[in-house]
């Protein structure tokens, strides 16, 4: 057999070309391993993941885990104009959905660039994180302003980075208002859940949170505080200052220490 592979290379260098400009022999092509490499299809599904749902997973990692993006404006009851970037609740809850049930996925890690939205749409998809049995980080970046509060902190074990910021401040609603005190306890009851919320998953006390929501003299148009990096660590509202790094290692801290709960 080994015989029969030297004559076999013998025979195709005996019968290339030679190389025109230099008289070289040219060489036999080499094979490539390309095991590792994704398939194209694969890839391709990747991509489209990417630009339709803001999310991907990375089958190569050390663990298998799955990135979540919310950006923009995240879009409740009523379609945002066609100009906004918008975070869609009836795609991300299906997402979430699938990914707790789905015991191939080892963690979840959320990436938040937010200006806020829908109350509602936010509190479902925050409760939903906060219900999930696999592990979870959020990451904080830019901004995670309004309702993007309770979406940060819903995750097991929340970051920011120094530049990002955070705004609390009471809830607003647009459109027709009626002027009655059923309204006022409307407004109210709502506040408190997110008020609740917030508390329950982070540090932050209910005292401190309302005082923030309350502030005066720090918005131009509004009533409320802007907390950069530092000062949401600070307050408790954020676990800890960092970056992507510091989270996906956080995350395969906590999956090597327990990952899924059955």
């Amino acid at each position: 057999m080994k015989g029969a592979v030297l004559h076999k290379e013998s025979t195709w260098l005996l019968n290339m070309p030679e190389n025109q400009n230099n008289g070289e022999i040219q060489q036999p092509p080499q094979e490539t391993d390309n095991s590792n490499s994704p398939a194209p299809e694969e890839t391709e599904q990747q991509r489209e993941q990417i630009k339709e749902m803001g999310e991907i997973s990375t089958p190569n990692a050390k663990h298998l885990i799955h990135c979540l993006n919310i950006i923009g404006q995240v879009e409740g009851h009523y379609i945002l104009p066609p100009q906004n970037k918008t975070t869609k609740y009836e795609h991300i809850i299906p997402a979430l959905v699938a990914i707790e049930q789905d015991r191939s996925i080892e963690g979840l890690v959320i990436i938040l660039n937010t200006v806020g939205g829908d109350v509602e749409a936010g509190l479902a998809i925050a409760e939903l994180v906060a219900g999930m049995k696999t592990p979870t980080v959020s990451l904080v970046v830019g901004g995670g302003h309004s309702i993007g509060v309770p979406l940060a902190v819903c995750a097991k074990r929340s970051f920011i980075v120094p530049s990002a910021t955070m705004t609390i401040h009471p809830v607003r609603m647009n459109g027709l208002v009626l002027g009655v005190p059923q309204t006022l306890s409307y407004f109210d009851k709502m506040q408190e859940r997110i008020v609740r919320f917030v508390t329950d998953n982070s540090g932050i006390s209910p005292d401190v949170f309302r005082e923030l929501m309350m502030t005066t003299g720090e918005l131009m148009m509004d009533v409320g505080t802007v907390l950069d990096g530092e000062r949401a660590v600070e307050v408790g509202l954020i676990d800890e200052l960092g970056g992507l790094s510091d989270a996906i290692e956080c995350l395969y801290e906590m999956i090597e220490a327990g990952g899924k709960e059955e």
